[in-house]
């Protein structure tokens, strides 16, 4: 229980976060599979942690997996072993976590990232209790319990055919959504206070002189949208290049990168398409006219390429901020799929704004 303890940051009094500890508390001692869906930050790995520490398993292993740092032959191998020669550089037997989890809990974090292949095979676990290492014929039967987390909308992707919904079904036993931290505002100061004090125990400081008023209102009013995690390394870096322990802390460092010396963004050069004249129209819709006003002003010779990846660019941020980051509701309102988002996301190197 000693490891449990160290590692457990969770921390808070509002009603939606003891709600969620309430919820761990009553699953725990149960062996059914538990998925986590979260925001990226929102503690996902520590609510893993409690699950089994709290549970009569707490005495056995607790393995850990991120299912999106590994390919999909090296995740099989991770997970269910394999056997001597089932693979070039397979000297010998390996066995994966489902074993080294075995009577314990094994923690999937990125679920959404395993291919079909792994996801059969994480059905029949979870169904039977078995599996075949990788180049191997003998069945494994294992006891694992299984812990998955995850900061994508699933029953979405099962709609799509990105996702098994048989596997869906078996691993929503029951589900827990952990808030995002600005939807925990009684929470904020509690953890920065605890972020800054640790801080300043690791600078050596015989004290930590607390926050200005201006420095609260900025911690409070701000969206976090990485959550606690962000919201930790923002304190600490506020609380080191403050650098004194006998001063309140009064200005907070949000954004790292912020200087005037900042590189400008590259664009990737996207292939042109071909123009084709539109058809006549009566009347112009808002962003028709918004565009036409924007072209009464562009002074020649200018990049199109330039102008059209800017116009886009302002077109998808806006649509964030007005469906507050959502990226199912920001595809909808632009009138587009998820994953065609997703791929405007990752050309304009737009997803780690998110």
């Amino acid at each position: 229980m000693s490891q449990y303890r160290q590692q457990d940051n969770l921390l808070g009094q509002s009603d939606s976060f003891l709600s969620v500890l309430d919820q761990v508390s009553q699953l725990a001692n149960l062996d059914k599979p538990v998925l986590i869906i979260g925001e990226r930050g929102t503690g996902k790995e520590l609510i893993a942690a409690r699950l089994h520490f709290l549970s009569k398993r707490w005495e056995q292993n607790y393995v850990k997996l991120n299912c999106a740092a590994l390919n999909e032959n090296l995740l099989e191998s991770e997970l269910f072993g394999h056997e001597s020669g089932a693979f070039t550089g397979a000297s010998k037997r390996h066995e994966g976590r489902f074993e080294r989890a075995n009577s314990g809990t094994l923690f999937l974090d990125e679920l959404a990232n395993t291919s079909p292949m792994v996801q059969e095979k994480l059905l029949r676990v979870i169904e039977y209790g078995e599996f075949e290492r990788v180049g191997g014929k003998q069945t494994v039967k294992v006891d694992t319990r299984l812990v998955c987390a995850t900061n994508e909308d699933l029953p979405y992707l099962a709609e799509q055919g990105e996702f098994r919904s048989d596997l869906l079904d078996r691993l929503a036993f029951d589900v827990i959504t952990l808030p995002p931290l600005r939807e925990r505002q009684d929470d904020i100061m509690l953890l920065a206070e605890q972020f800054a004090m640790n801080m300043a125990r690791d600078l050596e400081w015989e004290l930590f002189s607390g926050f200005t008023r201006s420095a609260t209102e900025t911690l409070l009013s701000y969206n976090w949208p990485g959550n606690i995690r962000e919201l930790k390394n923002v304190v600490e870096r506020s609380l080191y290049r403050h650098g004194s322990e006998h001063i309140p802390v009064h200005q907070i460092i949000l954004d790292p990168f912020d200087s005037p010396f900042r590189p400008k963004p590259r664009v990737k050069a996207v292939a042109a398409s071909p123009i084709i004249a539109p058809e006549p129209v009566i009347t112009a819709t808002p962003v028709v006219q918004q565009n036409i006003e924007l072209a009464a002003n562009i002074q020649f010779p200018c990049s199109l390429k330039e102008r059209s990846n800017d116009f886009e660019i302002n077109m998808i941020n806006k649509a964030l901020e007005h469906s507050q980051f959502n990226q199912k509701k920001t595809a909808e309102v632009l009138g587009l799929t998820y994953h065609q988002l997703r791929g405007y996301l990752k050309k304009y190197n737009l997803l780690d704004q998110q």
